[in-house]
């Protein structure tokens, strides 16, 4: 039976609502999947604030909230979440929170922990302001972009991504690379079946994969292991072709063994994994931006089978290519359906 996740979500006066309301929304959905399944809700959510319940967000929405980080509260009795996400203000990101020592206290305890904290547009203020993105990469909303690489010299910033990734920090640009990366996540924790159901309810045709775009400082190519990532890039480049693992492991000048090895400890997934989520995200692609017929897309992403092709996209995703074709044209071209 797998461990229910506490889920923090911060919020405060003038936060954007739909920072808040998006991510909760997602993991929500993902809880009512298990529930549906007679399971456990995998996740416990929980509003955390700055200020006494009830904060006024966005468009004057005023928002209940379980528990309140008040400096008069013993910092040892503040929640200890597993994944915290931190919404996004709608005036400047330093007014307020960000400054305060005890929650920035709070946050370095939570990171030393491995909490996975998600900032969402101009949170990464809190972070940065906590000392946790020195000398790592890290991005905000655009708006901000100037203020915050005058502000935070040592921080990495990355202009042409909409999210970043430091070990357990990540750091977004918008609400909606927000939402892919809560994807991302449940993904990670739940599987890529209650990922897909979540994404189907939530616009599938605006989710972009997590691994598209975001800029990861720890993992991935840029993990620091050479010859893994040599061996990364040979899978980008030749996802068409016929990929032998004991090839590739001599290839890179390794054993099956200590290649398969290396390759997991790198990249926390075996080398096929990888390889078939590249494979089918490249179909996702294609599937949604061209029309090429599904027998033609299949050889393309590495599958001369098919049916095959069409079997392990549904493992994964929960619906057949040509399902997932329909849901996302019929979304995408329905300004043209009077014409």
């Amino acid at each position: 039976m797998q461990r229910q996740r506490h889920i923090g979500l911060l919020g405060f006066n003038h936060a954007l609502a739909t920072s808040l309301c998006l991510p909760m929304e997602l993991l929500q959905s993902c809880n009512h999947l298990f529930l549906s399944r007679r399971q456990s809700a995998p996740a416990k959510l929980s509003t955390i604030s700055l200020e006494p319940s009830p904060i006024r967000v966005s468009g004057g929405i005023q928002l209940d909230v379980d528990e309140v980080l008040s400096d008069e509260r013993p910092l040892n009795d503040w929640p200890q979440p597993d994944i915290l996400i931190i919404a996004s203000r709608w005036r400047h990101p330093l007014r307020g929170g960000p400054q305060r020592r005890d929650v920035q206290q709070w946050l370095r305890q939570l990171a030393l922990r491995g909490c996975e904290i998600c900032a969402v547009g101009n949170a990464s203020y809190f972070l940065a302001e906590a000392g946790l993105l020195d000398n790592r990469p890290a991005t905000t909303h655009w708006h901000y972009f100037d203020d915050f690489e005058q502000r935070y010299p040592n921080i990495q910033m990355q202009r042409d991504h909409l999210i970043t990734q430091a070990g357990s920090l990540y750091c977004t640009g918008s609400v909606n690379s927000a939402a892919d990366l809560i994807i991302h996540l449940i993904d990670r924790h739940w599987g890529p079946e209650i990922a897909q159901r979540a994404t189907q309810q939530f616009s599938p045709e605006s989710r972009q994969p997590f691994a598209n775009q975001a800029y990861r400082g720890e993992h991935s190519a840029r993990h620091g292991d050479e010859v893994i990532a040599l061996a990364q890039s040979w899978m980008h480049r030749h996802l068409a072709d016929t990929i032998n693992m004991k090839e590739l492991a001599e290839r890179s000048g390794l054993s099956q063994r200590s290649f398969q090895r290396r390759f997991h400890h790198a990249c926390g997934q075996s080398p096929l994994q990888y390889l078939q989520r590249l494979r089918l995200d490249a179909a996702r692609e294609l599937l949604k931006n061209t029309n090429l017929a599904i027998e033609d897309i299949s050889p393309l992403c590495g599958y001369s089978d098919v049916s095959y092709f069409g079997k392990l996209f549904r493992q994964y995703y929960s619906m057949t290519p040509g399902q997932f074709r329909r849901s996302v044209r019929r979304k995408l071209f329905a300004i043209d359906s009077g014409d």
